[in-house]
């Protein structure tokens, strides 16, 4: 009774909010070893799914499913679920599983209709039935089970049931009423999000699942639609709040509703009516129609209280356009009853449960976020080419990438390549890319990252090996560590600096060797100063805490310390100070030139000096360097434009931000297009986007790839081009992000910790030899990868009994 899982376009029961009975603690329920009377609150596919195979586990179970409205309510109309969900239902009931098989229609192609051209990637294997038919299979198996269903009646209040059976499952929705009684100690979390969307059906089957986008007067509206029977389609209609009121459907009926969205999608419709999902209610207060709903995600800190556990909809949303909230309840329900049957107690089995499954929907929530940001920001992607338009929403959610959608539909994946100027044979990321007068070999950036190793500011033999073990890797341009301006602008005693002519020696012998030993790589300096973050330990010895002793006084755009107690109350710069410090970039750059440097970069992210000028929780200056973002902006940019200024005209100037500082009243996303339009127009070549570390107190939303989406943003909306950093792991990604034109360059870090040879290492694993990834002569004995055993064995050929 395995469980994987993926959702597919489902959202949970609409339901209305209220406050159950007053809270209790987890010790006050009673302990059980195996739960014999089990309460479920919910008739939905996760409720009833539940309820059964606990039934069949142990048939003496009592098993009570309460479910307010009548057996055929539903919202939404087809459901759509993975391989993976099955097998694990023909392992867990088969009698369920030969039901839905019968029932199943079966797709592989994704039609994407835009500005009149559809272009159709195939290979990816749907399989839906209706939510309807679906709930009278469960309910069919329930029943011959012996699992009591009272339909049309309101479950009792939390604690009668808690108090009254072994186990409750809260499987009641998005609005779960029984979560309500007890957020105490659920510590619910819900957000809404900017598009509305309605859930319609047609009386006709697309033959693919079917993205198509309406550019109206009024703004873009998209359209989701999958066939979920023979003759019947699921027809979802989105678009962001502020279109769906400029068009009036906030003062629409759902019947109005449904005519118009039938109207602006006439094309893909071929003229056919929509329906609604109106129900009647058996008597109850009615439960609100399919009507324009906007999303909600939900999270709880836990999912379970006494014995008391959230299922589905209750405990987490994943949004409807990466799949369904159907499937990740169904899985769920396999878990819940498998760690039931597996562990030695109750309190055990919902541990293990939520320690089974916390991470899986964790992992689909963070896909669902980026694929739902995706299609709030749809507006920005309009403009680019069709194919890679298609590539890009294909693999919105990181979960299609160009390596296995290249083995779904090489044909469609090949004329993306084509068009984004791959040659014959060329990974995305082994395509040049030119800056001003430095052209890349390829677009892997070996990210900054700070050693620690320097003495005096002066970089030694650990970083002649450091970044040259990088540049005989491949990477195609290989960047240093944050250079420091002055003695004083160092973050640690152990950084390295370019702010005297020992240092920018032995910076000449490194880039010497770079571009002896490593033709046609790269290799650029970032230049910052360390503001209020300066004179801390090395990173191992304590990361951000001050020095036992030898600190020297620190200096920023207000005098804030980093931590409050912790460390020591910046100078803030006054106007002799800030020119000071301006010289201090400038000849830190003229040194840079001199040193053969290839690309220079401005720190202006991370909470540094020049980065605590830009964010407003670090800059509270009431002259013409504060305040507004204008203001805050001023000083950076005066930086930036007197580096530019000695800096030679032919090499590229990239600046390094901060897009968001993940904490409540800094920088916003909007504030990060309108920093990255500053620098632009003043002549960056390209904006590096990082994000967060400028206050102590931040709460990043770590994942796969997380920053990136911020990167997108900017090189959408402003044109300019972008590094995308943070959390790129793989290769896969890198081509991904590439070729959906989310990225230009992708810079890596952590893995060319791992593998200074990352570069190298990826070509071969794609079997690339080109150009873009040249081994150096005496490695190129290596450029295979090493055999791990004997493959000469004989096979087998009889078997003799």
């Amino acid at each position: 009774m395995r469980r994987t899982h993926e959702q597919d376009p489902e959202p949970g029961p609409d339901q209305d909010t209220g406050q159950g009975p007053g809270s209790w603690q987890p010790d006050e329920s009673p302990q059980v070893s195996r739960p014999l009377r089990v309460a479920v609150v919910g008739g939905g596919p996760g409720g009833l799914y539940a309820a059964a195979l606990l039934k069949r586990l142990d048939p003496a179970r009592e098993i009570t499913v309460w479910e307010r409205g009548a057996p055929d309510n539903t919202f939404g109309f087809g459901v759509v679920l993975s391989d993976e969900t099955l097998g694990g239902i023909q392992h867990a009931d088969p009698v369920v599983y030969r039901a839905l098989q019968e029932e199943f229609v079966r797709w592989d192609d994704i039609d994407i209709v835009h500005r009149g051209l559809t272009l159709t990637s195939g290979g990816h294997g749907f399989a839906a039935l209706g939510r309807r038919r679906l709930l009278e299979i469960l309910h069919e198996r329930c029943r011959s089970l012996g699992v009591g269903l009272r339909v049309r009646e309101e479950a009792p209040p939390a604690a009668e049931l808690s108090a009254a059976y072994d186990l409750v499952i809260a499987a009641d929705g998005v609005h779960s009423l029984t979560r309500a009684a007890y957020a105490d100690v659920f510590g619910p979390r819900v957000t809404t999000h900017r598009c509305r969307y309605i859930w319609l059906a047609a009386d006709f089957a697309f033959d693919a699942f079917r993205f198509e986008i309406a550019e109206t007067e009024h703004g873009v509206m998209q359209l989701h639609g999958y066939p979920y029977a023979k003759n019947a389609s699921t027809v979802i209609v989105e678009m962001r709040e502020e279109v769906w009121r400029a068009a009036g459907l906030d003062r629409c009926d759902e019947a109005e509703s449904t005519e118009r969205c039938a109207r602006i999608f006439a094309d893909a419709l071929g003229g056919r009516a929509l329906r609604g999902n109106a129900v009647s209610s058996g008597g109850l207060p009615p439960r609100p129609p399919s009507s324009w709903i906007a999303f909600r995600t939900v999270v709880n800190d836990r999912w379970s209280c006494g014995n008391t556990v959230l299922l589905g909809d209750a405990a987490h949303t994943a949004h409807f356009s990466i799949g369904s909230g159907t499937k990740l309840a169904v899985e769920d329900a396999l878990a819940l009853a498998a760690c039931i049957e597996e562990q030695p107690d109750l309190p055990a089995a919902l541990a293990a449960y939520e320690s089974e499954r916390r991470p899986v929907v964790a992992s689909t929530q963070r896909a669902a976020a980026a694929s739902l940001r995706w299609f709030e920001e749809l507006a920005t992607y309009l403009d680019q080419p069709p194919r890679q338009f298609a590539f890009n929403l294909l693999t919105r959610s990181r979960r299609v990438t160009h390596d296995n959608l290249r083995l779904r539909d090489p044909a469609f994946t090949g004329a993306v390549e084509e068009d984004f100027g791959c040659p014959s044979g060329t990974p995305p990321m082994f395509t040049p890319f030119r800056l001003r007068g430095l052209t890349l070999r390829n677009r892997v950036v070996v990210s900054p990252m700070d050693m620690y190793s320097a003495v005096d500011g002066v970089p030694g033999d650990f970083h002649l090996v450091h970044l040259g073990a990088r540049a005989l890797g491949g990477a195609g341009l290989v960047m240093t560590e944050m250079v420091c301006v002055s003695p004083e602008g160092r973050i640690t005693p152990g950084c390295a600096g370019l702010y005297t002519a020992e240092q920018a020696a032995a910076w000449r012998r490194v880039t010497d060797f770079v571009h002896e030993q490593s033709p046609g790589t790269a290799v650029g300096v970032q230049l910052g100063h360390s503001g209020r973050k300066g004179s801390t330990r090395l990173m191992w010895d304590g990361i951000d805490q001050p020095l036992d002793d030898g600190n020297w006084p620190v200096a920023a755009a207000s005098a804030l310390p980093y931590r409050a107690g912790v460390n020591q109350v910046p100078r803030e710069l006054d106007v002799d100070g800030l020119a000071r410090v301006r010289e201090q970039f400038v000849s830190a750059a003229r040194r840079a030139a001199d040193c053969g440097f290839d690309l220079l970069e401005l720190h202006c992210a991370h909470g540094y000096l020049l980065s605590g000028f830009l964010s407003p929780l670090t800059n509270q200056r009431t002259d013409g360097y504060g305040g507004s973002l204008a203001g805050r902006l001023r000083f950076p940019l005066e930086v930036f434009d007197a580096v530019r200024g000695v800096w030679p005209d032919d090499r590229p100037m990239t600046v390094r931000i901060s897009a968001t500082d993940w904490a409540q009243g800094g920088t916003t996303v909007e504030d990060a297009i309108e920093i990255a339009r500053a620098f632009a127009a003043r002549g960056a070549d390209a904006i590096d986007v990082s994000t967060g570390q400028v206050v102590a107190d931040e709460a990043p939303e770590y994942g796969r790839s997380y920053q990136t989406p911020y990167a997108d943003r900017i090189r959408n909306v402003l044109g300019v081009p972008v590094i995308a950093v943070g959390a790129i792991s793989s290769w896969d990604d890198v081509n991904s992000l590439l070729l959906a034109g989310r990225a230009d360059l992708c810079a890596l870090a952590r893995p060319h910790l791992y593998d200074p040879h990352w570069t190298l290492h990826a070509a071969a694993e794609q079997g690339y030899a080109g150009p873009g990834a040249r081994w150096p002569l005496p490695y190129r004995a290596g450029s295979r990868t090493p055999p791990t055993g004997r493959t000469d064995a004989p096979k087998p050929r009889l078997s003799l009994g």
